[in-house]
């Protein structure tokens, strides 16, 4: 697994970059009391589905591996000189 080193960081944006990308979808609607776990299940599962990350096999699905997949795939569309990739 590539480390990246600001993932916590660049974690949340990409929470609030995908959760923003169901909503506009219509297909979630957040409240303020969901958990930052169920968050990143539900917009992992989500991603998988469009088509937009790549899948993990079941057995390694797991919150450190969706915070991790949903970190690289929100890096991917960063710019490279963008602050959080530093």
């Amino acid at each position: 697994m590539k480390k990246l080193k600001n993932e916590a960081e660049v974690f949340k944006a990409a929470l609030a970059a995908a959760a923003k990308y169901g909503e506009d979808r219509g297909a979630v609607q957040f409240e303020a009391g969901d958990s930052v776990a169920d968050k990143t299940l539900y917009l992992y599962r989500l991603l998988v589905h469009d088509k937009m990350i790549q899948p993990m096999p079941e057995d390694q699905v797991s919150q450190k591996t969706m915070r991790h997949k949903l970190s690289m795939w929100y890096a991917k569309s960063l710019p490279k000189d963008h602050p959080l990739l530093k």
